[in-house]
């Protein structure tokens, strides 16, 4: 468990007056940063897909003392950082197929077996689309052999870089190019999708957590502790999206969470299947104040407000909070 520390001065190594200790300090506020996604990128201003990444492999390069290699999916990640003959990658990088991240990682980590690399790790990344649907398959292969790859999904809820149409991961009730605002429940239907985490535990693999851009100390740490096991590991991060979510740039910390304290995004972790640690909500916000400040639900307010969309939408949340004991009943108190 890590020290939960209350920041009063942000983009600094102090608390209040007092000077943190190096082990305190979260890996992009520390010396040891590696800049493994270097600036140069051409992501879109207030991407959280860049800042995920960013912050999840550092931590994992500082996990392994750089000894680190990446395999990435065709998406956002990789077409915003490495535009030909250009990249923004500051460590070994593979570019995979859209849907074949997971088994390239694989094989990056039977090769250093066989030729006795054993410190070298590897990590497999991709967005939502890649991660949920075109590679699902691999992914789960991937799992059923407890391959020695940590996967990590930025999740941003549809196919950003092709012009922003559904994904199984995209919420419902969300206009996307191909989940019109239109007709009696607009955007995208409800009872449909997939929860990759909950999946991933029906593998019973090593680890399993979810994190948001919200919470760079959370984030960082569940990177390290999954470092720190062998195996199939697999993280999923909400990385909001200004772009495809019709939200401001500057709102993307606020989104991410926001979502986790309504309870539409749960964060925990999972071992062998099992929920073995949560990030209460100490207070607890309705659905409403996460939606509508992006423009894919706009839909759901004004003239043509849809009262029973959105009371679906907080029974989906109302579901999760008591699913995964969320709640802080203390802080509640």
């Amino acid at each position: 468990m890590t020290t939960p520390i209350k920041f009063y001065q942000t983009g600094t190594f102090t608390v209040g007056n007092r000077l943190l200790s190096p082990e305190q300090r979260s890996v992009q506020s520390s010396l040891e940063r590696s800049n493994s996604l270097n600036s140069g990128h051409r992501a879109c201003q207030g991407c959280g897909e860049a800042l995920g990444a960013r912050y999840a492999v550092d931590a994992a390069m500082r996990a392994t003392q750089g000894q680190l290699i990446a395999a990435n999916a065709t998406g956002c990640l990789e077409v915003f950082s490495t535009p030909y003959p250009e990249t923004s990658w500051q460590l070994p990088w593979i570019h995979s197929l859209f849907g074949n991240a997971a088994a390239v990682g694989t094989g990056i980590a039977a090769a250093m077996k066989v030729k006795g690399r054993s410190k070298v790790r590897v990590i497999a990344q991709g967005g939502d689309g890649g991660t949920t649907d075109i590679g699902f398959g691999c992914l789960s292969g991937m799992f059923e052999r407890n391959d020695d790859v940590l996967y990590i999904c930025y999740d941003n809820e549809a196919y950003m870089n092709t012009g922003v149409q559904r994904s199984s991961a995209t919420p419902a009730g969300a206009r996307t190019a191909t989940t019109m605002a239109v007709g009696a429940e607009p955007g995208a239907q409800f009872g449909q999708g997939k929860n990759l985490p909950l999946i991933a535990m029906a593998h019973e693999i090593p680890y399993v957590a979810t994190a948001t851009v919200a919470d760079l100390r959370d984030l960082e740490a569940k990177v390290e502790r999954a470092m720190s096991m062998h195996g199939a590991r697999y993280l999923h991060i909400l990385v909001p999206c200004p772009l495809g979510w019709g939200a401001a740039s500057q709102d993307t910390i606020k989104l991410a969470r926001l979502a986790r304290e309504t309870g539409l995004f749960p964060v925990f972790e999972a071992e062998g299947g099992e929920v073995s640690a949560v990030t209460k909500i100490r207070h607890r916000v309705p659905v409403e104040e996460y939606l509508r400040p992006q423009k894919r639900f706009a839909h759901l307010f004004g003239a043509k407000r849809q009262p029973q969309m959105l009371e679906r939408i907080q029974a989906q949340a109302d579901r999760n909070i008591k699913r995964f004991g969320l709640l802080d009943v203390e802080a509640a108190s």
